[in-house]
């Protein structure tokens, strides 16, 4: 039965000393995370913490139904709320660490779950592999920013909820492969172009997917290259706290979304969770569009960055619920496959939303089932 919750927005409040400051507005020093507790009419020792590198899930439907179906939720937006051109993935998770304290320490309870939801289920696996295996002591780009001295606590379990692999290996596997010169982006190769009127039509033959996968992997890998040189560049100048923002055109061209028996599941051809993908393959809300070189590194780079979903979960060992939405555009099977596998040393609870879509909107059928595997595993874990 659904109940009743209010809910109660705070601030968690602390200090950080940074050469330069990478957010818009605020005191110079300090960090503030925007966080809403969702407190149900019924008492309880435990708690899910949802976050989001760039948050602003406060409101998606799960959330709230947790909350009406007496869990106790936190949503806590990290610092770089709406905006992650120049996000600093390990700077997110001091800001989520910053949360799961402050509800074990002033808000008193006793076992934080993590709500890894869509994008948050990496930084959620960043934040647990570095409160159990503490490594982390720069940014990719070489700058001090030392997450082995914040002695993160652990979270009692970890909930990947229609989570993708992480920022930089999704990206990488939408990324258009065609645009072979970064500085001429609207130049493409026709060979390789999905939305081109010449281009290759689906259904994808496995040598084409796997060519085309390894061509976006290279166009990663050049834009990272070309990253690494201009910080270097600035750093011989004597420059180091200077920066360089870029555009990244050609986005959103993962063959999933054309052909939909690439990793199979129930989703609608030809869309993804943004719309139409070759809109969104050069649009202003496609992954990565604006960008800085240090959160390239952070974000985005296939092979730099310390936020990779794979490498995370092969770090950590607690209990793991493994939500796959039936129906998902974004995160589809091989995600929630290849996750599993890499977190070998979680117990893990995997369950299938038949039908569901990624945020669950206009379907509260399959959210109130969400929820409820939600409740009952957080149940069986006391």
């Amino acid at each position: 039965m659904a109940g009743t919750y209010e809910r109660i927005s705070y601030l968690v409040v602390f200090d950080e000393t940074s050469a330069f400051k990478d957010t818009y507005g605020g005191a110079i020093g300090k960090v503030a995370v925007e966080c809403q507790l969702l407190q149900p009419d019924v008492p309880s020792d435990s708690v899910v913490i949802f976050s989001h590198p760039i948050g602003g899930g406060a409101y998606l439907p799960l959330v709230g139904q947790l909350a009406k179906m007496g869990v106790h939720t936190i949503y806590c937006n990290p610092r770089y709320r709406g905006n992650d051109t120049a996000l600093i993935m390990e700077r997110a998770v001091m800001d989520l660490g910053a949360c799961v304290r402050d509800a074990k320490e002033r808000l008193g309870y006793k076992k934080v779950y993590l709500g890894g939801w869509s994008g948050g289920g990496s930084l959620s696996m960043f934040y647990q592999a570095e409160a159990q295996d503490p490594r982390v002591t720069h940014t990719p780009a070489g700058d001090p920013y030392d997450l082995t001295a914040a002695k993160f606590i652990p979270a009692d379990g970890v909930m990947l909820l229609a989570a993708h692999l992480s920022r930089n290996l999704t990206l990488t596997e939408w990324m258009d492969p065609s645009i072979e010169d970064e500085g001429r982006p609207f130049e493409r190769n026709p060979a390789w172009n999905l939305y081109a009127a010449d281009g290759p039509k689906p259904p994808y033959s496995l040598d084409f997917l796997t060519e085309y996968r390894a061509r976006q992997i290279a166009r990663n890998r050049r834009i990272t290259a070309w990253v690494k040189d201009q910080l270097a560049d600035l750093k011989a100048q004597g420059l180091e706290n200077l920066e360089r923002c870029f555009t990244v055109q050609g986005t959103m061209a993962d063959p999933r979304w054309l052909d939909p028996t690439v990793d199979p599941n129930e989703r609608m051809p030809n869309h993804c969770m943004l719309g139409d993908p070759f809109v969104v393959n050069d649009g202003p809300v496609g992954l990565a569009r604006f960008t800085t070189l240090r959160s390239w590194l952070s974000q985005w780079s296939y092979d730099d960055s310390q936020a990779d979903g794979l490498k995370c979960a092969a770090r950590i060992a607690c209990p793991m619920l493994v939500i796959e939405n039936g129906a998902d555009d974004a995160c589809t099977p091989s995600h929630a496959a290849r996750l599993m596998a890499a977190a070998s040393r979680c117990s893990i609870e995997h369950r299938t939303i038949a039908g569901a879509n990624h945020y669950y909107f206009g379907q509260p059928g399959h959210v109130q089932q969400a929820a409820e595997t939600v409740r009952d595993w957080i149940a069986a874990q006391s």
